[in-house]
């Protein structure tokens, strides 16, 4: 007989959180099918859409640019602060971190719905070069096809990378709100003196960052905008 092992016992929680996951990619994997036919009915495309939402990416990460750098200059002026309430310099500050979180959250929820309508392209677009009869015009498609999948790749990239620079500036941003609110005198002034430089380094490395996407992304529209650059039924 198997003796019990506690540590192998799962939670009710636990259970449900491993049912659930799947359950939840199931439902999103769905409704974006249906969500294709119902606007591929009506004569938009998936790349239609595909350029729609690489525009809508890159005009959320220009937004996000511009909010990082005001929040960056909002904590800078704090620096040279000389007097007067400094609960009004927080409220200013958290206002600025909220709308920085605001901005963070609308770029990945954008770069997930270019990865979504990408995948689901790249997919029916492989699976519809069977459907070719002439073999020149097959591998033309397919060279095509890689060709896309290139160029989307240095895309996606480009954009994951500077969604991954964002986490650890809007850290620095809430610690530096935290310590503020808890602090509201001459030494949370001074400690974010101290913590300035290297906020300022990683709001650069993250604009940095977010220009060289926005430049891919309009390298990809620019490209798709050219000659047809994917399938007719695409």
């Amino acid at each position: 007989m198997s003796r019990y092992d506690p540590e192998h016992d799962l939670t009710l929680s636990e259970v449900g959180r491993r049912l659930w996951n799947p359950i939840v990619r199931l439902v999103v994997s769905t409704c974006q099918r249906f969500y294709f036919r119902a606007v591929e009915s009506v004569g938009q495309h998936k790349r239609d859409i595909l350029i729609a939402r690489v525009e809508n990416a890159r005009d959320s990460l220009e937004e996000a640019k511009d909010q990082f750098q005001s929040a960056l200059d909002k904590f800078s002026a704090l620096t040279h602060f000389d007097g007067g309430e400094l609960d009004d310099v927080y409220r200013q500050l958290k206002i600025e971190f909220d709308y920085s979180a605001a901005k963070a959250l609308a770029v990945k929820d954008r770069i997930d719905a270019v990865q979504d309508v990408a995948e689901a392209l790249f997919q029916e677009w492989e699976s519809e070069l069977d459907q070719y009869s002439n073999r020149s015009l097959r591998a033309a498609s397919r060279q095509k096809l890689k060709q896309t999948q290139q160029h989307y790749g240095q895309l996606i990239t480009a954009m994951r990378r500077a969604e991954s620079k964002i986490g650890p500036v809007l850290g620095v941003f809430q610690d530096q709100v935290l310590y503020l609110k808890h602090n509201l005198n001459a030494q949370a002034i001074v400690y974010l003196e101290d913590e300035l430089v290297g906020m300022t380094n990683n709001v650069a490395g993250l604009i940095g960052a977010m220009e060289r996407s926005i430049g891919r992304a309009n390298d990809f529209v620019r490209t798709l905008n050219g000659p047809r650059a994917l399938s007719v039924d695409g």
